[in-house]
C-alpha cells in the first residue's frame, strides 16, 4: 500500500506541494443518485420553486469552482470545464457531473463535489413532496490524466 500524501512524517495532515508537477489535461466524472417516490418525480415540471434539474445544474457547476473552500486540502484549480447532466429514471434522478483542467493536480474532487451538490440541491427543491428522498451511490465514474493515468470504474 502506497503512503498517502496528505499526512507528513509526524501524521499531521499537509497540503501536497504540486508546484513541480507538470501540468496536463486532467478530467473526471462522477455521478450521484437521488431517489424519491413516483409522485415526487412526477411533480418534477410543476415544482413551485423552479425547474429543479435547471437549479441543480446550475448550483453542481458553482460547487466544481468551490472545492477548494470546501474539502481543506484540495488545491484551487483554473476549471476549463465543468458540466452537469441529469436524467430522471423510475426511481429517481441520476446526477453525472464532469470537470475538466489543465494543471498540475486531477479533477476528481471537484467532479465528486458538483454531482453531490447537484443531487443536495434537487433534495432541497423537492424535500416538500417526499420526506424520504435518498441520495445514494456517490462514486468516482472516470479519470483521466495525471501520474497514475487513466481511471474508468467498472460496470
Amino acid at each position: 500500500m502506497s503512503k498517502l500524501s496528505h499526512y507528513d512524517d509526524s501524521g499531521s495532515a499537509r497540503m501536497v506541494d504540486v508546484g513541480g508537477k507538470q501540468s496536463t489535461r486532467r478530467t473526471a466524472r462522477a455521478r450521484a443518485f437521488v431517489k424519491m417516490s413516483a409522485d415526487a418525480l412526477a411533480a418534477l415540471p410543476d415544482n413551485p420553486k423552479g425547474n429543479p434539474l435547471e437549479v441543480a445544474r446550475i448550483a453542481g457547476i458553482q460547487a466544481a469552482k468551490k472545492t477548494a473552500e470546501l474539502i481543506p486540502m484540495c488545491h484551487p484549480l483554473p476549471l476549463s470545464h465543468v458540466d452537469i447532466e441529469t436524467a430522471v429514471t423510475d426511481q429517481g434522478v441520476r446526477v453525472t457531473a464532469g470537470a475538466a483542467t489543465t494543471g498540475p493536480t486531477g479533477v476528481e474532487m471537484e467532479a465528486l463535489t458538483a454531482a453531490s451538490v447537484a443531487a443536495l440541491t434537487v433534495y432541497d427543491m423537492c424535500k416538500a413532496l417526499d420526506k424520504g428522498i435518498e441520495i445514494r451511490d456517490l462514486r468516482l465514474i472516470e479519470k483521466t490524466g495525471g501520474k497514475s493515468g487513466d481511471y474508468r470504474r467498472p460496470e
